[in-house]
């Protein structure tokens, strides 16, 4: 990856102080057909890079249909993707022409379930048509987990709670290593470390901000709340940034932030109770703020190739699509990263039966890394 490729991001939104924020209910979005750009590899050195809150990752995996299915009988002709009440998320990945990289969050499984891990990873490896390519590897995935083991906070639904699961394209070939953090127990954080580009990817399901009890993971005593952990999690992602940011790694933070920044990012209005507009502001502190004023200066890639547009990726199934939706989720990358594109799929046929919709974006690499290695430092656990 030594050729530089031709520039065709944007240039960067300037970033300004954070206004007050009032409690204004904002304009209806205009309700129009919207053309939906799919990024497609513009260009040799790129990573496309995936996240979709799936809330919930059996639908797409039980009852998965068998090949077969897409194979005419006397009756009817080969259909090259599966009936539409049937999801399937390898039906995603090939609409999505095969990210290289997808971060899932919320997939709802129990870290004991180990069947089911084994079905996604089936599943993401099934064609789904004779004329799908079936050995290659730009169509082949690993998948990488981190599922919660707090046994005091996450212990709802039989463990089947929370979770993050990394998709990673097997042509990549660059993998360092995937990661869990230790300060994270409840299967909000995956960490996969691309070695040649020198760019890791942060897979985020961030907590969200209530007033239900937050209780210590070792002894179970409650120790705060939601709201408190929240901010607490901000901290310590941050920090984990900013240690990869001085061994000279750009970071991509892709996921569910649970968290909406401005009015242009909730329809009708933002929640304004004074723990979420502390939170908001605690967010906006801790990821954009520039360096100089003690932030991580990250790039919000949807805000920077569209501006003001108005887009949403929480659109809850039980409303009527357009009655109540925010902008949640997030792809955020480092200062010196450069987006090409990006993009919300804000449809209901990408929402499936979740009730986010997916985003992505596409990064240009322009040179190699060298080896990293990280001094002084305990090694922390690796995941499959």
């Amino acid at each position: 990856m030594a050729s530089r490729s031709p520039s065709l991001s944007p240039p960067p939104l300037k970033r300004r102080r954070l206004t007050s924020l009032t409690t204004t209910r904002q304009p209806r979005p205009i309700s129009r057909p919207r053309l939906q750009v799919r990024p497609t590899l513009t260009q040799t050195h790129s990573i496309r890079i995936y996240a979709w809150n799936i809330n919930g990752i059996a639908p797409y995996v039980d009852q998965q249909p068998s090949i077969k299915t897409y194979f005419p009988t006397k009756s009817s002709t080969r259909s090259s993707t599966p009936p539409a009440s049937q999801p399937s998320l390898r039906a995603c990945l090939r609409r999505w022409s095969f990210p290289h990289i997808i971060c899932l969050q919320e997939v709802k499984v129990a870290p004991s379930d180990t069947s089911s891990q084994a079905s996604v990873r089936r599943v993401i490896n099934t064609p789904l048509s004779e004329d799908e390519p079936s050995a290659e590897p730009t169509c082949l995935y690993d998948a990488h987990f981190n599922l919660p083991r707090d046994k005091h906070n996450a212990t709802g639904f039989g463990g089947k709670v929370y979770g993050v699961c990394t998709l990673v394209r097997r042509d990549l070939g660059s993998i360092l290593r995937t990661q869990i953090v230790d300060w994270d127990l409840e299967g909000r954080v995956l960490i996969t470390e691309l070695q040649e580009p020198g760019l890791v990817v942060f897979n985020i399901y961030a907590v969200n901000g209530t007033t239900n009890p937050y209780r210590d993971p070792n002894s179970g005593k409650v120790v705060g709340d939601r709201h408190m952990r929240k901010r607490i999690f901000h901290s310590k992602l941050r920090d984990e940034c900013f240690r990869y940011e001085a061994q000279g790694w750009n970071v991509v933070i892709a996921g569910d932030m649970n968290i909406s920044q401005t009015p242009l990012d909730s329809y009708p209005q933002l929640r304004m109770g004074k723990e979420h507009v502390v939170n908001r502001q605690h967010f906006v502190d801790t990821f954009t703020r520039v360096k100089e004023e003690g932030g991580l200066g990250m790039r919000d890639s949807f805000r920077e190739v569209h501006g003001e547009q108005r887009n949403y990726s929480y659109r809850p199934p039980g409303r009527v699509w357009g009655e109540g939706m925010d902008r949640v989720d997030l792809i955020l990358v480092s200062e010196g990263t450069k987006i090409i594109g990006a993009d919300i799929l804000d449809s209901e046929l990408e929402r499936g039966r979740s009730d986010h919709v997916p985003l992505w974006v596409e990064i240009g690499i322009e040179n190699a890394k060298e080896e990293v290695k990280f001094e002084n430092e305990k090694p922390r656990d690796e995941v499959g």
